[in-house]
This record gives structure tokens, sequence and C-alpha cells, in this order.
């Protein structure tokens, strides 16, 4: 990964997407796991975009909002991230350690 493209996102803690949602700030959060994954209990608000259709549906995530990316354990949010940076995106953030280390409220 390039150094400009490690620019374009950080990692970010669970607690620190928690904060944002009861803050209720202006961001898009992006779950990029599978559906059953999804299924089985996410972030409300978050899209499903999972990591295999991304190539096809990033147009779908507004490049003018800050952007959390969340999968299971931050491996696949880590690809996705680079690969909405590669394709133009800024404003992104990993969530570290994925769902796994989510605390809050699922659904």
């Amino acid at each position: 990964m390039s150094e400009k493209q490690r620019e374009l996102w950080i990692n970010i803690l669970p607690e620190d997407v928690e904060k944002m949602l009861e803050d209720k700030g202006n961001f898009q959060l992006i779950d990029v796991r599978e559906v059953d994954e999804y299924k089985a209990g996410h972030i409300k608000g978050a899209v499903l975009i999972p990591l295999s259709q991304l190539d096809v549906r990033h147009f779908e995530i507004d490049r003018d909002k800050e952007t959390v990316v969340v999968c299971r354990s931050g491996g696949r949010s880590t690809k996705a991230c680079e690969y909405l940076s590669s394709r133009g995106h800024s404003r992104l953030k990993n969530m570290t350690g994925g769902m796994l280390n989510w605390k809050g409220e699922t659904e």
C-alpha cells in the first residue's frame, strides 16, 4: 500500500464508533461481511456491502461522507479501505477488531 493510500484511511476503535453513533454524527457505516454474518448480528444502521461485491457496489458509498468500515475481525475491512482508497474514496475509518470487539448493541 502506498503512503498516499494509507493517508486516506485510519484505524478507529469500536468504542469510538459507538461514541460516533451516540453523537448521531453524519457518517455512513459499511459492513463488508457476508450476508449470513450480517443477519447473525450487525450494528444498527450498518449497510451491508460484502467485500466480495465491493468492486461492483462501491459506487453506493457516498464519497462526501465520513465512512466507517466494519467486518468480523478487521481483516476484510482493512482490504475494503485499501480498495476504496484506490478508487478515490477518502475519509475512511477501519474499525479495528471488527464485530469480535464490538460491545455495543446489535440488531
